[in-house]
């Protein structure tokens, strides 16, 4: 007697169908995989950029102070100070982040996957599978394009933004990785 109302489900009659339980402490642990780091390049591209943005606007601040022309209020003046230590320590403590987080951003290319560790206070991994890259972009601003970097920009089959993006590649390296993840993304998983 079989029942009219009952769902056949093809895959669970495929002998070659399986779904066993895995057991979790056989698993790979991901934060133990060998990575390589991003240029050292990238790293002084930042801090040159934390020191840039400082200076210049300690001294739009300070033209601003300091110019005849307009008669600057004294609560102004009197703010100055505080404006300048407020912004140093900014500064301090955008550049000291640089300093050790820009050391954390990481990438290794497996046969079937992408993955990015990056974080510094709030750490995180990223794991792209190769099937699932929809298109891969290079970008490179004018800073990057001055210190010879690029960034790569995996999408994800799916999303609309990019999935991730790994940061301060030099451009060789970082076409060999697009071009290796184009060749590989329509190839069946083994």
């Amino acid at each position: 007697m079989t029942n009219k109302g009952a769902i056949v489900t093809p895959i669970a009659d495929d002998p070659s169908f399986s779904n066993a339980p895995v057991a979790t402490e056989s698993l790979p642990d991901i934060w133990s995989l060998e990575t390589s780091p991003v240029s050292p390049r990238y790293r002084w591209l930042n801090l040159a950029t934390v020191a840039g943005v400082f200076v210049l606007l300690l001294t739009l601040i300070s033209i601003f102070r300091f110019q005849p022309w307009i008669a600057v209020p004294a609560d102004m003046q009197a703010a100055y100070p505080r404006i300048c230590l407020g912004l140093s320590v900014i500064a301090i403590v955008w550049f000291g982040y640089h300093v050790f987080a820009d050391l954390c951003v990481r990438y290794a290319l497996r046969e079937q996957d992408i993955v990015l560790h990056k974080g510094l206070i709030f750490k995180s991994i990223s794991c792209q599978p190769i099937l699932r890259v929809q298109h891969i972009e290079l970008k490179r601003g004018p800073l990057e394009r001055l210190a010879g970097l690029a960034r790569l920009q995996v999408y994800s089959a799916g999303g609309a933004g990019h999935t991730f993006e790994i940061p301060g590649l030099p451009v060789t390296r970082a076409q060999q990785l697009r071009q290796f993840i184009l060749n590989h993304k329509e190839l069946d998983a083994k």
